[in-house]
């Protein structure tokens, strides 16, 4: 029956980079895990499309932004102590980028109207929180990661509520994105991101900012 079936894919085997977080820091359960992510068309008989688009349309641009976060404060402190832990958190942002930007394809997802928004507006927010300083930067990774898992949680329940066996694989990939998200906003906290200037009006800024994101990228 085409509505049961689940979509055909055939997977790959996808290394996650485990993150070195410098002696004293504990590594995060789970690093360096083989997750099976898949990269070819998917049949679309038995989806649920509208909510398909919605997720991943949504997810590229969060990781698209994140990007651009990223290199906007790699540009001021790349070169700074904090500069090689910032570039590890980065890589694994560009892992998940590659990753939707095949999802995309497969499901046949168009992208947002607002990346070049998110192109710019990205970039500013992390070159912006980074002249704050190195626990500037840490206070945005630790707001925006938090959103983002939180995102990521409701996608989870969205999708085993849909059918958990059918859209297995999308699962497992949006699962192992969140506990890359989670353990970069615990490398925040680790990094004193607390006690960066204003840190609940600056993390209640970034937040808001990520909420009207989500919405809107998931729309238009």
């Amino acid at each position: 029956m085409a509505a049961a079936a689940a979509p055909a894919l055939r997977c790959s085997l996808w290394q996650r980079r485990p993150l070195r977080r410098g002696p004293g820091v504990r590594p995060a359960p789970g690093g360096g895990a083989s997750l099976r992510l898949c990269s070819t068309r998917v049949a679309q008989e038995g989806i649920n499309k509208p909510v398909i688009d919605r997720i991943i349309r949504v997810d590229h641009a969060g990781e698209y932004g994140a990007n651009r976060i990223y290199a906007g404060q790699m540009a001021v402190l790349g070169r700074s102590s904090v500069g090689p832990v910032i570039q590890q958190m980065w890589n694994q942002e560009k892992d998940h980028l590659k990753k939707f930007n095949e999802l995309m394809v497969a499901y046949r997802v168009r992208p947002t109207v607002l990346l070049p928004f998110w192109n710019v507006a990205g970039f500013v927010l992390g070159a912006g929180s980074a002249l704050l300083g190195r626990k500037g930067a840490m206070a945005c990774t630790v707001a925006v990661e938090e959103s983002i898992s939180e995102h990521y949680n409701n996608q989870i329940r969205t999708l085993i509520e849909e059918d958990p066996e059918k859209y297995k694989e999308l699962l497992q990939v949006i699962k192992q994105f969140r506990d890359d998200e989670q353990e970069h906003h615990d490398i925040g906290l680790e990094h004193d991101a607390e006690t960066a200037p204003a840190y609940s009006v600056l993390k209640t800024a970034i937040q808001l900012g990520c909420k009207a994101a989500i919405f809107l990228s998931e729309r238009i």
